[in-house]
């Protein structure tokens, strides 16, 4: 099975049991040198979607999914990966037990936006959901988010 690393509502532990019921949580981890970020516009989302660019000295909180492939193409659908929204790179995830090789999806469009203060709620209230720690939460809650109309 291959291991994802999920970072943003795919850190809920009941939204991936619907998205891929066969694919057990393995653990949590940290993306070290990368940042968790927004990029480009989407409609159903009101606002930018979330992503993850590299960034020293920065890093993104995870939690891993052993994935099988059955599972892998339904996350796929529910990525817009065939749609081109996203796709997927491999990166090194660093957990309590050493580092995992890890696939997560990327944002195949530019860096910048606000989302919306829906989604930012959402991408919260999933890392609190899957065990990150307090003041990783308290600043998703805290960023700023696109005014309704923007």
């Amino acid at each position: 099975m291959a291991l994802y690393a999920a970072y943003a509502s795919n850190l809920d532990p009941e939204q991936m049991a619907s998205r891929a019921p066969h694919s057990p949580v393995r653990g949590t981890g940290w993306l070290a040198g990368w940042r968790l970020t927004f990029g480009g516009r989407d409609r159903h989302w009101e606002g930018a979607l979330a992503t993850v660019v590299e960034a020293r000295g920065e890093q993104v909180f995870v939690a891993i999914y052993d994935v099988p492939p059955f599972d892998e193409a339904e996350l796929d659908a529910w990525e817009g990966a065939a749609l081109g929204v996203y796709r997927k790179i491999r990166v090194r995830v660093q957990t309590l037990d050493g580092d995992a090789l890890c696939w997560l999806y990327v944002l195949d469009d530019y860096e910048g936006g606000l989302p919306s203060a829906r989604y930012l709620g959402i991408l919260a209230d999933a890392a609190e959901a899957a065990g990150a720690p307090d003041d990783y939460v308290k600043e998703l809650r805290a960023r700023p988010c696109a005014s309704i109309g923007e």
